[in-house]
Parts: structure tokens; C-alpha cells; sequence
């Protein structure tokens, strides 16, 4: 295994940006640096490394930053500098959704999981980069351009949260939101070497009006270097919404119970292709778990993959024409092939393929719920960073993708469901970039996954394994 460069100059990089925020809060607390300072070396750090990735755009003025860090609201997050993803609107910071039709958009109001991020103190330096719409795992767009590999720009950072994955890798931020509909928090967080966690559907409430049983499909969520920031940002972003009936947060963590089951579901029995090195690397990260004294078994699939597949792309085209139909009738020349494919899908779908969509996401819902495991574990992705040139990859070990999205297959069993899912690093391919594990937890089993991420991350070092930028 080829391991990328371990150090970032020290000489270049302030003691306080190689810390986690958790650290970098309390020095803000205990007057070691004031939030001037700390938002100044952030927009250096910015300057320096950004330009090799891309990972950060709509970035503001540093002065006013500069003056709004002096002045930041008390709260858990006060002072902390933070960009936000280009999906979610922040007021008066120009909101694209990575889409050449909103280029110029400056919403009006922040979205309701901004607007915590604001009231906890964090100040919203800029955006970070995403698919068009957050569609597919490569964050490139004709607003703003490819997102780059921190340990390798000639590879894709992953998406749609792949400007906040390259973010934290390259030490630009110490917190990063992300969104996860189809992987999109899982998958920068393998190719980024840091964690990103999905929430169990509803702990961070969404905002506006629409359809609230049938999609939940998607959920925000946080990413950071530390299982301890996660948890930070996830007290945040779970603020109880009223005005949310699915809203169960806020986030409480608990202390840690006895030895976890977990079931290794590798490939779910060949039917996600994977590239060769892939399922090598887990062999050491799945024995990290059993020295902790957790039991560890690789489990027959529980469930026809090709069902999770069918339902799954039924409800997300559904929900994506439900959602943005409006703009290939307004703007088509405006919309990209991928989107305008799932729009078309979404808007032939029937209503008795909505049923039968709905009767295997519930079967599976039933299935995880009995199943006698406490966590399942999966790749977070089927293949190692691929060419930042390209759209997506179109076979994966000569198994040819029939779709834009089907090379992340492997993310959709926690997804259908809402069930939490965290992605921890799990090493690095021959070709130097990162991979990671998912660990996927019963409905409202948050603190269990994230304890348990918690004792993989005092086991391992693959956080200090650093980029060369």
C-alpha cells in the first residue's frame, strides 16, 4: 500500500489551522487567539491551497470577514469560520446549486440549517463546491468548475459534498455541512481521508413546504476531521424545528454500551462491482473493530440489491421531477442530460410504480429492523477517486455502469431507509487516495455509530495522513 505524504509544513501552516475546531474553539475561548486572527489564518491558509482544488467558491471580502469574526454571536460554534455548501441558500452570499441558471442568485433568507449556524456563531466565509444541483459523486460545475483530490488533483474530491470534503482534508476549515442523498456526505469523506456522518432521517430537520413522507431520501449532515466535531456541528444542525414534524433532534450522545454486532456485507454477494484493491483494504480496518472487542461477521446480502435499486432510483427520480420540473419547462437549455434524465423518468413514473417502490423500501425497513446485527459495513464507495476530467466512470472492473449514478450503488441500502450511516477512513490505494468504511446503524442509533467511530478513530492514524498542499 502506497501511503501519500504525512506532513504539512509546519513552517507554512499556524499551529491553531492543524488543529480540529473542537481546539480551535477552546483557544478562541481561552484567548490563546482571537477570531481575528483565526479567521486571518484561515483566508491565508485559503489562498495558498485553494487554487490546487477548487474546493471553495463565493468566497467574501476579507475585511468584512476579518470584522464579522470580531462580532460573531455567542454560542458553540462563536468565531468559528465555516463555508457553507453551494445547495443550502445563505442570505445575501450568492447561492448557484452549482447551475449556470443561478449564477447570480442571492437568496433573500438563509435556509433553516444556516440560520443555526449562524445563531451557534459560526461565521459564513463562503460556499463550498457541488455537482450541478448536487447531482452524481463528482462535485464539477459550468459556474465554478471541478472540485480536485487534495491527495491527488487529478482525481475527483467525490461529491456532491466533494468542496467540503477537500476543504477539511487541506486544513481550509475545520468544519464543513454536507447533504446526503445518494452518498454525497459518504463518498468525499472516503476520498478525502476525513469522517462524514448521515443522521438518521429527521434528526436535522429540512425546511419549506412539499411532500414529507414520500421522499426522505435526503438529510444534511456534518463532516469534520474528528468524530468530536461531528458531533459539534451535528448538536448544531439538529436543533429542534417546531415547525418540522419529522424534526427529533436536538443530537444527545450517550456513553458508550458494550461490544457491538457488526456485519461486513463486502460486495452484497458480487452484485456491486468493485475495482481491484477496494475490498483489500478492509481486512485491516474490519480487524481494528475486533481488537476493540467488537464482533465482526460477513453476513449473506439480506435483501435483493437489484429491489434496493429499483426502489430507490423510482422514488429519487420522482422526487427530483417533483422538485425541479419546473426548470426544464422554464430554462432547458439550461438543464445538464443527467438532470434532464431524471426528470423525464421522474414525471413517467406511475403510481403503481410508486407503490411498488414504497412496498420494498418498507420490506427492507422491516428487514434492517430485525436484523440480529447492531451495525452493517460497507465501502463507502466502489472505486477509487477516477479522473477529475471525467463525468463519471463508465465501468467499474469491466462491469459497465448503465447510469450516471450507478457506480455508487453501494450507498443506497442506508439511504432508501434513513438509516444513520458514517463514513470513517479506512487507508489509501496503490494510487495514494483515500478510501473509506461506512458503519450504518438502526433508525435513531446516531450515538451508538458515532461511539463506535469514536473508538475506530483512537485506534487508527489515518487522519494524520495528510496532504502535500
Amino acid at each position: 500500500m502506497t501511503l501519500p505524504p504525512t506532513t504539512l509544513p509546519p513552517t507554512i501552516l499556524p499551529q491553531t489551522i492543524l488543529t480540529d475546531a473542537t481546539d480551535q474553539l477552546a483557544a478562541l475561548r481561552a484567548g490563546t487567539i482571537t477570531p481575528r486572527q483565526l479567521m486571518a489564518d484561515t483566508l491565508d491558509r485559503i489562498a495558498a491551497t485553494n487554487p490546487a482544488v477548487n474546493a471553495i467558491v463565493a468566497l467574501r471580502d476579507r475585511e468584512t470577514l476579518l470584522a464579522e469574526a470580531e462580532r460573531a454571536p455567542a454560542g458553540p460554534l462563536q468565531g468559528l469560520p465555516m463555508a457553507v455548501k453551494d445547495l443550502a441558500d445563505t442570505a445575501g452570499i450568492v447561492t448557484t446549486y452549482g447551475s449556470p441558471a443561478f449564477r447570480d442568485h442571492l437568496p433573500a433568507a438563509d435556509s433553516p440549517m444556516v440560520a443555526r449556524l449562524r445563531r451557534a456563531g459560526a461565521v459564513i466565509i463562503g460556499k463550498t463546491n457541488t455537482p450541478e444541483f448536487g447531482l452524481g459523486s463528482h462535485s464539477f460545475n459550468p459556474v465554478y468548475g471541478v472540485t480536485r483530490n487534495p491527495y491527488d488533483p487529478t482525481r475527483s474530491a467525490g461529491g456532491s459534498s466533494g468542496g467540503a470534503g477537500a476543504a477539511l482534508a487541506c486544513r481550509m476549515v475545520a468544519l464543513a455541512d454536507g447533504s446526503d442523498m445518494m452518498g454525497s456526505l459518504r463518498n468525499p469523506a472516503g476520498w478525502n481521508n476525513v469522517f462524514g456522518f448521515r443522521p438518521s432521517y429527521g434528526l436535522v430537520a429540512g425546511g419549506g413546504p412539499g411532500d414529507l413522507f414520500v421522499p426522505q431520501l435526503s438529510t444534511e449532515g456534518p463532516m469534520a476531521r474528528s468524530i468530536r466535531d461531528l458531533e459539534l456541528l451535528l448538536a448544531v444542525q439538529s436543533e429542534h424545528d417546531p415547525r418540522h414534524p419529522h424534526s427529533s433532534g436536538p443530537y444527545r450522545p450517550k456513553a458508550p454500551g458494550g461490544p457491538l454486532r457488526i456485519g461486513w456485507l463486502g460486495d452484497w454477494g458480487g452484485a456491486y462491482a468493485m475495482e481491484p484493491g477496494v475490498l483489500d483494504l478492509y481486512e485491516a480496518a474490519l480487524g481494528t473493530f475486533t481488537a476493540l472487542g467488537h464482533s465482526v461477521t460477513a453476513i449473506a446480502p439480506p435483501f435483493s440489491a437489484a429491489a434496493l435499486w429499483e426502489a430507490w432510483t423510482t422514488l429519487r427520480s420522482w422526487t427530483i421531477a417533483g422538485n425541479l420540473g419546473p426548470l426544464l419547462r422554464q430554462s432547458p437549455d439550461m438543464v445538464k442530460p443527467d438532470l434532464r434524465w431524471e426528470i423525464e423518468r421522474g414525471l413517467a413514473t406511475t403510481a403503481s410504480d410508486l407503490r411498488r417502490a414504497s412496498a420494498i423500501r418498507s420490506d427492507w425497513f422491516r428487514c434492517t429492523a430485525g436484523m440480529a446485527v447492531d451495525v452493517l459495513a460497507l465501502p463507502s464507495a466502489q472505486l477509487f477517486a477516477f479522473d477529475a476530467d471525467w463525468h463519471w466512470p463508465h465501468q467499474i472492473a469491466g462491469t459497465a455502469m448503465d447510469s450516471y449514478h450507478r457506480w455508487m450503488e453501494v450507498v443506497v441500502p442506508a439511504s432508501l431507509t434513513g438509516l444513520p450511516a458514517l463514513s470513517v477512513p479506512a487507508g489509501f490505494g496503490v494510487s495514494g487516495t483515500p478510501m473509506g468504511l461506512q458503519l450504518i446503524g438502526h433508525r435513531g442509533q446516531d450515538a451508538t455509530v458515532l461511539n463506535l467511530g469514536r473508538d475506530y478513530e483512537a485506534a487508527t492514524d489515518w487522519i494524520a495522513q495528510t496532504p502535500a498542499l
